[in-house]
């Protein structure tokens, strides 16, 4: 019998570190929808490596690609129970999703009470939708820094004609 394949969410996806949360609080940008709140942050790319080197965390392994994700869940939202079902329906859901392989970006989902009440499929579907929007925007957005940069390049340096004094 074959093995079968992991179907864990990897440890590569995950986002773990607290300075990391903080980061996307407070310089990311959000995502609201009617059960959960996405705090997004795109990642900067990692510079050009010499000789063709992969760039390395500090625990030494390869640095992040793609989405990698956290989750919060608040004590308001309810007892123990309450927030782990809600982090478990909300890692399967992401599980489930595939995520945009070509934007680099952290995010963290901060579930709403609702959450619990909602269907499954509903879930899925608002995290699909949430992963659709960052990508969007983040793509939007790497877009217009490219076209832009391009028709700075295009134009050449620039030179200014000095301006002719007025007098009164």
């Amino acid at each position: 019998m074959p093995p079968k394949p992991s179907a864990r969410f990897p440890r590569t996806a995950r986002l773990l570190r607290h300075a990391d949360f903080e980061r996307v609080y407070k310089q990311g940008r959000r995502h609201f929808s009617a059960s959960m709140t996405v705090f997004y942050w795109p990642r900067p790319e990692p510079s050009v490596t010499t000789l063709g080197m992969q760039v390395k965390t500090r625990a030494g392994a390869p640095a992040p690609q793609g989405l990698r994700v956290g989750f919060t869940v608040g004590r308001a939202l309810g007892g123990a129970v309450q927030r782990n079902r809600m982090k478990r329906r909300l890692r399967e859901a992401v599980r489930m999703t595939l995520l945009p392989a070509g934007v680099a970006a952290d995010v963290v989902i901060n579930p709403k009470k609702s959450l619990l009440s909602n269907d499954f499929a509903a879930v899925v579907n608002e995290v699909s939708r949430a992963f659709v929007v960052i990508e969007q925007k983040l793509a939007g957005k790497t877009q217009a820094e490219t076209a832009t940069s391009q028709r700075s390049e295009a134009r050449g340096p620039e030179t200014r004609s000095p301006r002719p004094e007025s007098r009164s």
